[in-house]
């Protein structure tokens, strides 16, 4: 409801309009008689409750408590009862902080600040000294948060699912070690995107991929439909081991970054345009005599090594071209995980290192859930991607059979 303006300019009487809103303010004020005003209130009904139960309980005066605020820090007389059985819902006992003061500071650490710098702005903009300690326990509040939301159900089917690790430097034994943080990230039948999951681990490798695969199966993913995937030795088998009629995309987008280093800088623009003749195609056939015309072309024969490390994951390259258009675009693009990595890579680039696993996890646990609030639009692509409802069989399979390998019909799906 509007407040009176009678009551605003008698508030507002004699002050200077620009130091409302300062430390210490007309604002801050406000807050504090508010907040005094609720907690009268509240041990009013509290020892009313006691009354009513036939209990003897009264006041007993008050005792003064420093509370943080997201704009200042605020001295409250918190009332207080005989029996001690009184505790405030506004601001519990032993509680120091308002809720909206946690979630400042971990906004501010979602979006890459590191602790000193949080402290540093909350000093410059509020005047609230606060030690590095406690902005540490506010952010590591989060981590039952973490481990509940990395063991969650998951769907039965995802259509697509990114799966893809980014480096992070992490002290571990006393030593600074470089390590990689592993992401899944979904897409739902609906095009909304889901973060499956968070692994951090010594080296990229299959084995470590194949205990991530029994993990999200032993959490209700019974089924993935495509699977995108970097180059990596042998992780298409870790998929397919757990998930074996799952079709294993190659990501083209990877495929691109390693034929450029075979190229110099000057030369990397035409030599991408080149390339994107080949997953441009209509079809595989044309694909496969694209990359003919390119490996035979000038780019070819100034660059051998890029045609032959197409050749080499030729079989994984391919998959997509049996998908439309709409899927196609998604698979080949991978905008969404890389558009994800683009926000953990910034984050991760304010630190030199991280001091332990869970500080690493907690960072970009909070930036995975800072860009999900961003993820509200249904993806354009997985819109147009919807009317494709049957899981082909992958072009690179030499048999025209239109059954599955374990000899029953391909399944249905709504994508």
């Amino acid at each position: 409801m509007a407040i009176d303006k009678d009551v605003l300019d008698h508030l507002l009487a004699g002050r200077d309009a620009k130091a409302v809103f300062d430390k210490c303010g007309l604002v801050d004020e406000l807050k504090k008689a508010l907040s005094e005003r609720i907690l009268n209130a509240e041990i009013d009904e509290h020892l009313d409750a006691a009354e009513a139960d036939g209990r003897t309980n009264h006041r007993n005066g008050y005792s003064k408590k420093t509370v943080l605020t997201g704009t200042s820090k605020m001295t409250l007389a918190v009332p207080r009862d005989r029996a001690g059985t009184f505790d405030p819902k506004l601001i519990a006992k032993y509680q120091r902080r308002f809720p909206d003061f946690d979630d400042k500071v971990v906004s501010m650490y979602a979006r890459g600040m590191t602790v000193r710098e949080i402290r540093g702005h909350l000093e410059e903009l509020y005047g609230i000294d606060v030690s590095p300690d406690l902005i540490s326990a506010v952010t590591d509040a989060v981590l039952d948060e973490v481990a509940e939301w990395q063991n969650r159900p998951l769907d039965p089917c995802y259509p697509l699912v990114f799966f893809d690790a980014i480096r992070v430097k992490v002290r571990d034994e006393g030593f600074v070690r470089n390590k990689a943080i592993y992401v899944a990230l979904g897409i739902l039948p609906n095009g909304t995107k889901e973060i499956l999951g968070l692994w951090i681990e010594q080296t990229e490798g299959a084995k470590f991929w194949l205990r991530v695969m029994n993990e999200l199966k032993s959490r209700g993913a019974l089924d993935i439909l495509i699977a995108v995937v970097d180059g990596l030795k042998g992780f298409p088998e870790a998929i397919n081991a757990v998930f074996p009629q799952t079709v294993v995309q190659t990501c083209v987008v990877h495929l691109i970054r390693h034929s450029m280093e075979f190229a110099a800088w000057k030369d990397r623009k035409a030599v991408a345009q080149a390339l994107r003749a080949i997953y441009r195609a209509p079809n595989a056939e044309a694909a496969q005599k694209a990359l003919d015309d390119f490996e035979q072309g000038p780019w070819g024969s100034r660059y051998p090594a890029i045609a032959l490390g197409w050749w080499r994951n030729w079989d994984l390259v391919i998959p997509f071209f049996a998908f439309p258009e709409g899927v196609r675009r998604i698979v080949y693009t991978t905008n969404a995980i890389e558009a994800l990595n683009s926000k953990l890579r910034r984050a991760v680039r304010t630190r030199g290192h991280f001091p332990s696993d869970e500080a690493a996890l907690k960072l970009l646990y909070f930036v995975l859930n800072h860009a999900a609030t961003e993820w509200k639009r249904r993806n354009g692509n997985a819109r147009r991607a919807s009317g494709s409802r049957r899981r082909p069989n992958s072009p690179s399979s030499s048999k025209s059979d239109s059954r599955s390998h374990d000899g029953q019909p391909p399944r249905t799906q709504d994508f």
